[in-house]
């Protein structure tokens, strides 16, 4: 077998929207939000377990992308472009509000958004997936299924709306963007929210904010 089609093999599954929407009816929270995140934004799972409500800018509607939670650290994102604002959109917000008074409305700025209640840190990845991710994409006849399918779902997403390719970059925050946004005084560019929007308003119900 050539290493071409064995990477082909590994590439992750894109989820349609109906295919996403179905799984979620499987997910409890805390890790139903956390999936809607992940293919809302298009994070890496170490970047959405390492979000703290600091990270959100409620009236600026965007999110910050400062660090990453691995193997039970704190440590820095994936790559210089990885950190940065990234566009909030209105229904996405509406979520995360609902969210948090559901499960931490008197949280301080410095708590993590997704911490296991037990521990006070964040969940590992690895046993929601397994635990979660997995039994319910199989209940819901979808195969199997990881945290980078959300990503990649994202990715799709982006591409079948027809966004421009550089924006497809900027949002996901590929290594190989040269320039990227100081997440202490810029504003997310126009371009970057509309596509992102567009992504969110598939996934996400008006009917959430």
């Amino acid at each position: 077998m050539s290493r071409t089609v064995q990477k082909r093999q590994r590439q992750p599954k894109a989820l349609s929207v109906e295919e996403f929407r179905k799984l979620l009816e499987h997910i409890p929270e805390p890790f139903r939000t956390m999936c809607i995140v992940a293919i809302c934004l298009g994070l890496r799972v170490s970047e959405i377990l390492g979000l703290r409500w600091r990270d959100i800018d409620w009236e600026g509607l965007r999110l910050a992308i400062q660090q990453a939670y691995v193997y039970g650290r704190e440590g820095d994102v994936k790559t210089q472009a990885s950190q940065r604002w990234m566009p909030l959109d209105r229904l996405l917000a509406g979520k995360l509000r609902q969210y948090k008074e559901n499960s931490a409305p008197f949280a301080n700025p410095e708590a993590w958004i997704f911490a296991n209640p037990e521990t006070g840190r964040p969940y590992w990845p690895g046993r929601i997936q397994e635990n979660w991710l997995v039994p319910a994409a199989q209940r819901a006849g979808l195969g199997r299924i990881g945290w980078h399918s959300f990503r990649h779902s994202h990715s799709t997403l982006l591409h079948a709306l027809g966004v421009d390719l550089k924006v497809q970059q900027e949002l996901l925050r590929h290594a190989d963007i040269r320039t990227t946004m100081n997440i202490y005084t810029h504003a997310v560019p126009l371009a970057l929210r509309e596509a992102n929007s567009k992504v969110v308003r598939l996934v996400l119900p008006a009917q959430v904010a």
